[in-house]
């Protein structure tokens, strides 16, 4: 059995940076700290990344700025303009596993900020061979409120610069909120009906049968074309707060697409896909943590405190 673990650093030029609301408590742009938080952290998380690869004896590979992002990011620009480096980035982190799947009988990916904590192999204790895709369903708690809501006014929120504001949570338009209605409005448009999942791309367990299954980039101009509509269309049935947050990602897709060719996906629970966003705090026994917060600190100085 072939297996590979890899990841992506990739270090977006501060002029290219989209602007986001800032992390809790914190005074700067969310994608500049996030910038420089990875920059300043790099070795330890590479460290971390290959250590543990390691330890499970499978190959690790990390994919950074050069030739072969820039062609796949120049390749972007021409064909969709629209479409921020950002998101081009984590398309990018597709196009990787399509093309390790080629190569390898099972691939996890890991986004660059996910810690293992753990000596545990993640490919024997998830069997990619029986359970298809391995990946965490979005932000529960936010999946939780939406779900709540089964009657929407426009003047239950604030549409401000890309933002929803409810009383309850922000919507952006990288949320989980965002990709849930523009997964939901997707499959509605196809007739696939409205019950969507929407899934967290920073951890994946896979194999080339179940990608072919998702077949990522089939019709893919096509299905850009019909996010745009969704998005512009002055006709839409969506309330315009909707269509502000809709957009160009590789969530929704993943998630349309999940749907649109029932493949098998089995999710993963909060020990190997823990999330710290505002809170710092890391369960025991959790074995992956996600630090969207970016606060390594904390993370390493736990991880130490436990040696």
């Amino acid at each position: 059995m072939k297996r590979v673990i890899f990841s992506l650093y990739i270090d977006i030029p501060e002029k290219d940076l989209d602007y986001q609301p800032p992390f809790y408590k914190d005074d700067i742009p969310k994608t500049l700290r996030t910038k420089l938080k990875m920059r300043e952290y790099y070795s330890w998380l590479k460290e971390n990344h290959e250590k543990y690869a390691e330890t499970i004896g499978v190959e690790y590979k990390i994919f950074e700025y050069g030739e072969k992002w820039l062609s796949f990011k120049r390749n972007f620009n021409e064909k969709y303009p629209f479409i921020t480096e950002y998101n081009i980035v984590n398309f990018y982190k597709i196009h990787l596993l399509y093309e390790l799947c080629e190569v390898y009988d099972e691939v996890l990916y890991l986004d660059f900020d996910v810690v293992p904590t753990t000596t545990e192999s993640f490919f024997d204790v998830w069997n990619i061979k029986e359970n298809g895709n391995i990946i965490k369903i979005s932000d529960e708690n936010e999946m939780k409120q939406i779900k709540k809501i089964n009657d929407i006014r426009e003047n239950s929120f604030r549409y401000k610069s890309e933002s929803v504001i409810g009383r309850d949570f922000i919507a952006n338009n990288r949320s989980p909120t965002a990709k849930y209605w523009n997964c939901r409005a997707l499959c509605l448009e196809k007739g696939y009906g409205g019950k969507v999942e929407v899934f967290n791309t920073g951890i994946i367990g896979t194999s080339k049968k179940y990608l072919d299954q998702l077949s990522y980039w089939e019709n893919f101009d096509s299905l850009l074309k019909e996010m745009t509509q969704l998005k512009e269309d002055k006709d839409s049935p969506w309330l315009d707060w909707m269509k502000g947050i809709f957009g160009w990602d590789n969530e929704t897709i993943w998630s349309f697409k999940t749907k649109e060719n029932n493949v098998k996906t089995t999710f993963l629970d909060e020990k190997w896909h823990y999330i710290i966003t505002k809170w710092n705090y890391i369960p025991k026994d959790t074995a992956l943590v996600h630090v969207i917060n970016k606060d390594f600190e904390f993370v390493r100085n736990r991880i130490d405190a436990e040696k």
